[in-house]
């Protein structure tokens, strides 16, 4: 019996559509994933058998091939766990295998619960966009996730509470976001730009840079406090409001960018980065051999305040 699961896969600052495809057929028992899978993804066959049993299930002992289409695409990550464990159940009868509009993202712990998974916040916007408007998420990830509007989230703590919602038993409620969105404040430690005594041409600078959301270069000799101003400058910025994913395209790319780099996106002061000054061309720019966004993406207009710091000059360059 063959059953297809929706999933997706976040590649730089975009997402793709993957469908998982659950093959069970009479042989011996074999457990194969194809479809460029990464060693995670190789690597996901023990945790969902494991999830499986662990979590009151009945796991084939059947040959069982699991495809991740599209077959040209590298697929990395341990977000496609919960795909495959539901394909698995959907084609042994032990759920319903009917999932039309609907994506399932989470990695599977070996007792069953899902855990955090990167990328979310991407992946749904590009759920929403191929029209798959319902996403099981892991309940860690509802609060992120639930900033794409026009898709119901249905928080999963467990691979068991999923399944009895699949078969009707236990319906898992939608998630319903705060209207006071819950924001993290990255700017306590920082120095406030009121306790620097001196460095009065300094601190004019960056209040009429932070008015007026301009560059700011700053030079001289280590010690002489370009570092603690930098960080003291958030102190002045006003609070940085995530909002919703629309799918206005600036907001998009802000709020992916944050997803991507592991930044939350919903906290209130501008993030901070400092990037060495030997970071390859691939980490400042972006690149790879799985293109992945560099500092220069991340450092979106109030969305990352960044620095370069250099040797000899210790040149210190902001960015918001």
């Amino acid at each position: 019996m063959l059953t297809k699961v929706n999933t997706c896969a976040v590649i730089g600052l975009d997402g793709a559509i993957v469908e998982v495809e659950v093959d069970i057929a009479p042989g011996l028992p074999a457990f194969t994933v194809v479809g460029l899978p990464d060693t995670a993804v190789q690597e996901s066959r023990e945790r969902v058998r494991a999830a499986i049993r662990n979590s009151g299930g009945e796991f084939p002992m059947r040959r069982i091939t699991a495809n991740l289409a599209p077959a040209d695409l590298t697929k990395e990550g341990p977000s496609y766990d919960l795909p495959i464990a539901i394909g698995i159940l959907g084609s042994s009868g032990q759920v319903p295998p009917d999932l039309t509009g609907m994506a399932l993202l989470g990695e599977l712990s070996l007792e069953g619960h899902l855990r955090h998974t990167d990328g979310v916040l991407s992946m749904v916007s590009v759920a929403r966009d191929h029209g798959l408007l319902t996403v099981i998420v892991p309940e860690v990830d509802a609060l992120e996730a639930s900033l794409v509007e026009g898709v119901t989230v249905l928080p999963a703590a467990s691979l068991s509470q999923l399944v009895t919602h699949l078969r009707g038993e236990v319906k898992i409620a939608p998630f319903q976001a705060s209207p006071q969105l819950p924001f993290t404040d990255l700017s306590v430690g920082d120095s406030d730009l009121s306790s620097i005594r001196g460095q009065e041409h300094a601190k004019r600078a960056l209040e009429v840079a932070a008015a007026g959301a301009h560059n700011v270069l700053m030079t001289g000799p280590p010690g002489s406090g370009k570092t603690l101003l930098a960080r003291a400058l958030r102190s002045i910025l006003p609070p940085h409001d995530a909002g919703r994913v629309t799918g206005d395209h600036q907001d998009l790319q802000h709020q992916r960018a944050a997803a991507v780099g592991h930044a939350s996106p919903r906290q209130s002061a501008l993030p901070l980065t400092a990037p060495h000054h030997t970071i390859s061309h691939a980490g400042l720019v972006g690149g790879g051999r799985i293109p992945r966004p560099g500092e220069i993406s991340l450092s979106h207009p109030r969305s990352r305040t960044v620095w370069n710091d250099t040797d000899p000059d210790r040149r210190l360059a902001e960015s918001w």
